[in-house]
């Protein structure tokens, strides 16, 4: 099913430009989806309740997980929220985690569970490589046993996928559990969460499912789930008296954001009309590969080699123009109507360009066109359209 863009760039609304989100989250959303946003729903009310029961069961069926293997728990904030909740909640005292790191986003992990005093060690991989399934197999063996291991799913400082499957499997025979942030592949990337051995996958309303931010989610395994008890760190960020709160009276212990989960429902409903996870990830790849064939032509060169590259978010090298400033490109590009991402790399200077959310390739060729004139304008000058892979 072809899914259309349903905001043009550049148009306006009572005096603001509407903007094409080329980022990984938040997202380009749909017309219906900020509709749902303009009721008021009591966070008691009956049929508010019903819908965050629907919202569970849909994400835990995207999961290809549901009870009594698996429970979903909605936590408010970010999605680093919800990462942070299970890190602070599923870790014992004396327990010990291996995070691996390939990015920002695995750091980021390290850094959370080491300010709740957490024994903390990573295994870190340069920012253009996969986590090596054996390599984490071999780190697993070498010390002291770990009790818990994370990973990213799609580290978004390049948009790399790292092979959870694989290093699921190593985990599990460690009797680690395993943690894995999903927060840019969940909804877009097929993902059986028991085949993966994953014990705890944490997404968020404003990436792939293309809600609007205000809350993330974990689908936890009931039995690590259960562990849980007693060891939070948090008051606000406890995942299991989150989800005891649900299975209780099935309310957020404290103010849900109620536009926001309305927002998200409508979400649900548009990835199941897409298709599901199969449709969303085909028109995903179509954006990528309009994306990666007008950048090269552009003379602009991906970071990571192809057979890396996730059709989420795309890195790109500055190009060794004099005349390139990143500041006024993207500037330049954000008064036509399209935002692209800033670089997050240690070592290089590049920048990110999303092809998720509510877009499709006629947008992308709209940002295309709108690069290229901006680059003429800046007195770039691009080479002569070569194909992908020369």
């Amino acid at each position: 099913m072809k899914m259309m863009s349903t905001d043009a760039p550049a148009a306006k609304t009572s005096g603001a430009v509407l903007k094409l989100l080329f980022t990984p989250g938040p997202l380009t959303t749909s017309a219906a989806v900020k509709a749902a946003m303009l009721r008021d729903a009591g966070s008691r009310d009956r049929e508010f309740l019903q819908t965050v029961r629907d919202i569970r069961e849909r994400l835990l069926a995207i999961g290809g997980a549901g009870s009594p293997h698996y429970e979903c728990v909605l936590m408010q904030g970010s999605g680093t929220f919800a990462i942070e909740s299970v890190i602070s909640s599923a870790i014992a005292r004396d327990g010990k985690l291996l995070v691996l790191v390939n990015g920002a986003y695995g750091r980021r992990i390290a850094q959370m569970a080491r300010i709740h005093g957490i024994e903390t060690e990573t295994l870190d991989v340069a920012e253009n490589k996969r986590i090596s399934p054996e390599a984490v197999a071999e780190r697993l063996a070498a010390s002291r046993p770990f009790t818990h291991v994370a990973v990213v799913h799609c580290e978004t400082t390049t948009g790399i996928l790292n092979p959870i499957e694989e290093i699921g499997a190593a985990v599990e025979r460690s009797g680690a559990a395993y943690m894995v942030d999903g927060m840019s592949s969940f909804g877009a990337i097929p993902l059986d969460l028991a085949a993966a051995r994953v014990d705890f996958l944490i997404s968020s309303a404003n990436k792939c499912i293309e809600g609007v931010p205000g809350f993330g989610f974990v689908l936890a395994r009931r039995s690590r789930l259960l562990e849980a008890k007693g060891r939070a760190r948090t008051l606000s960020l406890d995942l299991y008296a989150q989800w005891a709160g649900f299975e209780l009276d099935g309310q957020f212990r404290f103010t849900p954001p109620t536009h926001v989960l309305l927002a998200f429902h409508q979400a649900l409903v548009e990835l199941e009309l897409e298709g599901g996870v199969a449709g969303r990830a085909n028109r995903y790849g179509a954006n990528h590969a309009a994306l990666m064939r007008g950048m090269v032509e552009m003379g602009f060169e991906p970071y990571l080699a192809p057979e890396l590259q996730s059709a989420i978010i795309s890195t790109f090298r500055y190009p060794d123009r004099p005349e390139f400033r990143f500041e006024e490109f993207y500037t330049r590009l954000s008064d036509l109507g399209f935002i692209i991402y800033p670089g997050k790399l240690t070592g290089e200077p590049c920048f990110r360009v999303g092809t998720i959310g509510r877009l499709s390739p006629s947008d992308i060729s709209a940002l295309l066109d709108a690069m290229r004139r901006v680059l003429e304008d800046m007195g770039v000058e691009c080479p002569a359209a070569r194909p992908v892979g020369s």
